[in-house]
């Protein structure tokens, strides 16, 4: 209990840092920059504070870091210096003059309980000394991790060459990986989280896999695809063609579009 505690203080004092960082900023999209890095955090803070099978602890923290790093380097780049996310401006508005204190508890802290619960594989893989071994389900982890990357990293770095092209503006993407999801870096995402939660079932966590499936519920039906897609299907007129065509989330051979 001492650590799941340690953890919740740990990501709590972060993200009441970063809201009054974005209260000076006037920007709280910040806290989307903030999302791998808080579990860089708490990954790092379970090591610091666990004896478990130094290897698999080693190993789960280095996964953990590469991943939230790159994410992390990635929304930096594509949003500091653009401005505030439509998301937050539109809340900004809403509350007017309450923003400030109505962003704290359903934007800053619902992301820090948010991040807590998904992080659990990433504590509890930590704490058993034992199989003092890697076993299958490490190394399946591992696979799950290297095949979750290399989608969202492909696929953010597509979509960036893409963008960066003006002949492509106002059209839609559905090149390379997004040819066959319309939405690599989510499903990659999500691939990441059970590589995650298959090192700590190999600790016997079994109970951990409510991080993952928050993390894919979240990715599929909540702030992922489907806010996404609201957007997309306003904005871009080729995108309604696209989705008849391509798979929502799991990659799966584009359909033939008929006459």
């Amino acid at each position: 209990m001492t650590l799941f505690a340690t953890t919740a203080a740990v990501i709590a004092i972060a993200l009441f840092l970063l809201w009054l960082l974005s209260l000076r900023l006037r920007d709280a999209s910040i806290v989307d920059i903030f999302w791998g890095l808080g579990f860089v955090l708490i990954a790092g803070t379970t090591y610091l504070l666990t004896d478990g099978y130094e290897v698999r602890r080693e190993l789960l923290t280095a996964m953990v870091f590469l991943w939230g790093l790159r994410l992390a380097a990635y929304l930096a780049w594509r949003n500091i210096g653009k401005g505030e996310d439509y998301r937050y401006q539109a809340m900004r508005k809403r509350h007017g003059e309450r923003f400030p204190i109505v962003s704290l508890y359903t934007v800053f802290a619902l992301q820090g309980v948010l991040m807590w619960i998904i992080s659990l594989p990433l504590q509890m893989a930590q704490l058993p000394a034992q199989p003092a071994r890697l076993t299958p389900l490490d190394a399946l982890g591992v696979a799950l991790w290297l095949i979750g990357l290399a989608f969202e990293s492909i696929g953010d770095w597509q979509l960036a060459r893409f963008k960066a092209d003006p002949a492509n503006k106002g059209r839609v993407m559905d090149r390379g990986l997004w040819a066959w999801t319309r939405h690599p870096n989510y499903f990659g995402d999500a691939v990441v989280w059970w590589g995650f939660f298959a090192v700590a079932a190999a600790t016997g966590a079994w109970w951990t896999a409510i991080g993952p499936l928050l993390m894919t519920l979240l990715l599929m039906k909540v702030s992922g695809v489907a806010l996404l897609e609201k957007t997309l299907v306003k904005t871009k007129p080729e995108y309604q063609a696209y989705a008849r065509r391509t798979s929502a989330f799991f990659p799966w051979f584009p359909k033939s579009e008929r006459a």
